[in-house]
């Protein structure tokens, strides 16, 4: 069973509440420190054994392949998670933009908000990220109003074309 299979049972597995809510605020404690880490040190690419990374995050190698599910889609170069063991060189390649917006996509204010994305992205490209990610989220109503041009492209009126049979 790969580590990442591992993770997922684990990560999957029935808890009651209190047991729950302790293992996931131990791993979003670490995973708010890991971008801290990463943030504070964005002019680096971090490299090394999986392992390694693990121990640099104060994480285990489970957690630390958790940790890559969620950062995996802002790498410049993604992996194939299953094909990871403890021994596999991993290198975090950020695309800041991309992680920053992958935050905002996760509903991650408390990584998002972070202080040290001062350093890494200009407030106004954060401002216009978040602006383009809010926009492309907008929910879009498909409804025809009752005095509108009908979508048959008959030139009336909804209501005297195909919505004279609706009910109001």
């Amino acid at each position: 069973m790969s580590l990442f299979d591992q993770w997922q049972e684990l990560a999957d597995m029935e808890r009651p509440e209190e047991e729950y809510n302790k293992f996931w605020n131990n791993y979003l404690e670490k995973e708010k420190a890991a971008y801290e880490d990463i943030l504070d040190n964005h002019t680096e690419v971090i490299t090394g054994k999986l392992s390694d990374l693990a121990k640099r995050f104060d994480m285990d190698n489970l957690t630390f392949i958790g940790f890559l599910d969620g950062i995996n889609s802002s790498l410049v170069k993604e992996y194939d998670l299953n094909k990871l063991s403890e021994d596999s060189i991993v290198s975090l390649e950020v695309d800041f933009e991309k992680l920053f917006y992958n935050m905002l996509d996760a509903k991650a204010i408390w990584l998002s908000s972070l202080p040290q994305w001062d350093k890494v992205l200009p407030r106004d490209l954060r401002e216009k990220i978040t602006k383009d990610f809010n926009r492309a989220h907008i929910a879009v109503s498909n409804k025809v109003g009752r005095n509108e041009p009908c979508p048959c492209g008959s030139g009336k009126k909804y209501k005297k074309c195909c919505g004279a049979n609706k009910e109001s």
